[in-house]
């Protein structure tokens, strides 16, 4: 949340934070000191091995404006890192953990507690926190005690608003509840299958590593933006657009994995963050394998063959701006190379087996591989402290795709992200240059036909742009015909090319194709505004354009052209982008496009693709 963004703030606005006032135990106040997010008590006496001392924490807490994890923003308060926290003790080193809250990567560290809060509210709040939730009456005109208990919870927050609406569904014991500000009566079907979704997760979750503890689970729709954020026994969302698909949010998944690595299994995610966000990544994508889900199943983890020089182990200091490869990625990947050389049921054992070790503890990466260790042995343990501590970490080449599955995965890929962002317009003319490409991922034929009769430069151009052409078309796993000359052309002319996309390329004067349904041509092309005559006839221009098929309507073709015998040297490298941009789908929907001598663009008829922003040039 920028400050340039509301003017109306000030500096303190965005500035908030924990004013510690008064220590006490028995009523005796205590010394305390405050360094680097560290508070430290001295107490009167030391405590004895066995014995307990309750401390009361007097503070102020000034919750700053924004959409960070301790903000308020419109209506709605985000209740996280918003009291102290006791420090982690290590048994071992004897000393508490210090250390301040990452600045490049989350660093939670907490120990499972029992929380008995109780928050005094406004009478119109609703409140989302862990824990059974009860209210009463507050003494106070307009309010009201809102109180919860969550015995064994990791870390405790809450969200609060005067607009939040509760949908709420029990199945065997289970409440999952769904906080949410919307007045649209169609947003209630959308809850309900996202509630539903969190049902199928959890049980599997609960089969493969150990059974959910906790009676509820709570999903908040926030104000964030282009984030989840995963806590104890809730998750929090951001706004869920009306056209959201729950079964395809692998987002979601991966925060309610969380609620066994993290929450229930606990982690120094300062030093070892690979424990909680690369098992929980692995687990999104766990899920969706045994859903069926072809393109965030297994194959999206196998699809990475690219080193990174550091080690999934590092901290989140050492991989500083590469976190999200290193933990995420490359964390997944080694689980899941330990997933393949033990098989399914001997990873499932190792997981029950990890979890009730470290169920309501903090585990260690030592921990981990202590576990792997007893229930597979040396050898895998050996393999696992290989692939988590030596840089430049490659998914073993038996594990990886072979080359015809990467081409078949990438073509799954760009087929539903085609489909999807062209179903964002839905009064999207048919002849664009982008639906070519979505017609062929869907298994329609595409031939590419040249200009014959043209100059040693004219056809090297010609064949530089089908090899740029074909390397995308191969990695994306379609099958395509090439054709050079008029023999073999007049030979596919009727059958082949009849029922074929269509590509070609080069002067129209010099191609058999156009010239032998130029007619046709015409007509097609008046249909989208598109002046053949006075083009193809217009000297140095080139460009290209898409019509449907000369006779058959239900195929397109694509003509990138150039009224002379070649392109000049400053239009040439210009023109093969356009190529590339007039395919891809991250790009405006042409219809045409007309360029210069110098390869600029003076002229076009396109509709705005409502993703292309997210990938202009800054």
């Amino acid at each position: 949340m920028k400050r340039l963004d509301h003017p109306e703030k000030t500096a303190e606005d965005f500035l908030g934070g924990i004013d510690i006032q008064a220590v006490t135990a028995d009523s005796q106040s205590l010394d305390f000191h405050k360094e680097n997010q560290a508070l430290t008590v001295q107490l009167k006496e030391p405590v004895q091995p066995g014995e307990s001392v309750a401390i009361q924490l007097e503070f102020q807490l000034n919750i700053p404006y924004g959409s960070q994890r301790i903000s308020y923003y419109k209506d709605m308060i985000n209740g996280a890192h918003w009291f102290p926290v006791m420090s982690v003790y290590d048994e071992v080193k004897h000393q508490w953990n210090k250390a301040p809250y990452s600045r490049t990567f989350e660093s939670d560290y907490y120990t499972s507690s029992d929380f008995d809060v109780q928050l005094n509210i406004p009478d119109k709040y609703q409140v989302a926190m862990p824990g059974m939730i009860t209210t009463r009456d507050s003494t106070e005109q307009g309010r009201k005690v809102v109180s919860a208990v969550a015995k064994n919870t990791r870390e405790f927050v809450f969200f609060a608003s005067p607009n939040l609406q509760v949908e709420s569904v029990t199945r065997k014991g289970l409440t999952v509840e769904y906080y949410y500000s919307n007045d649209d009566p169609s947003k209630k079907e959308l809850v309900d299958r996202y509630i539903n979704q969190a049902f199928k997760v959890i049980d599997f979750y609960s089969e493969k590593y150990g059974k959910y503890p906790y009676p509820e689970f709570r999903i908040v729709e926030t104000y964030v933006q282009g984030v989840a954020v995963e806590y104890a026994r809730l998750i929090q969302m951001g706004q869920i657009p009306s056209g959201a698909v729950p079964e395809e949010d692998t987002t979601f998944v991966h925060e309610i994995a969380h609620q066994w690595f993290h929450a229930l299994i606990g982690n120094n995610s300062e030093i070892e963050s690979f424990l909680d966000e690369g098992f929980a990544d692995f687990s999104m994508v766990y899920f969706a394998e045994k859903q069926g889900d072809k393109l965030n199943g297994f194959r999206s983890i196998q699809f990475d063959t690219a080193p990174i020089d550091m080690t999934i182990a590092s901290t989140n200091d050492e991989a500083g701006d590469l976190a999200g490869l290193v933990y995420y990625q490359k964390g997944r990947q080694a689980i899941y190379q330990l997933y393949r050389s033990v098989g399914e049921e001997k990873f499932d054992e190792l997981m029950k087996t990890y979890f009730k070790r470290y169920v309501y503890q903090n585990a260690t990466v030592e921990g981990l591989l202590h576990t792997i260790e007893d229930v597979l042995g040396k050898e895998v343990r050996s393999e696992m402290q290989m692939a988590l501590y030596q840089p430049n970490f490659v998914l073993k080449q038996e594990y990886q795709l072979s080359q015809e599955e990467t081409a078949a995965y990438v073509h799954d890929i760009l087929q539903l992200q085609y489909q999807t962002v062209m179903s964002m317009i839905p009064d999207l003319p048919y002849e664009v240059m982008n639906r070519l490409m979505e017609k062929i991922l869907q298994g329609e034929k595409l031939t590419i036909v040249l200009s014959d009769q043209v100059s040693k430069l004219a056809a090297k151009q010609q064949e530089n742009m089908v090899h740029q052409l074909t390397g995308f078309l191969d990695m994306s796993g379609v099958k395509y015909d090439v054709i050079r000359d008029r023999k073999e052309l007049k030979q596919k002319m009727k059958k082949e090319i009849g029922n074929s996309n269509l590509i070609v390329i080069g002067n129209a004067k010099s191609n058999g194709l156009v010239q032998a349904l130029k007619s046709s041509m015409i007509d097609r092309a008046k249909q989208t505004g598109f002046p053949w005559k006075n083009t193809m006839n217009e000297p140095l221009a080139a460009g290209a354009y898409v019509i449907k098929h000369p006779y058959n309507q239900n195929r397109l073709m694509l003509h990138y052209f150039w009224n002379e015998d070649h392109l000049s040297d400053a239009a040439y490298e210009p023109f093969k982008l356009k190529i590339q941009e007039s395919i891809g789908f991250t790009n405006d929907f042409y219809q045409y496009n007309l360029l210069d001598n110098q390869g600029k663009e003076k002229s076009n008829k396109k509709i705005a693709n409502p993703i292309s922003s997210l990938f202009a040039e800054q």
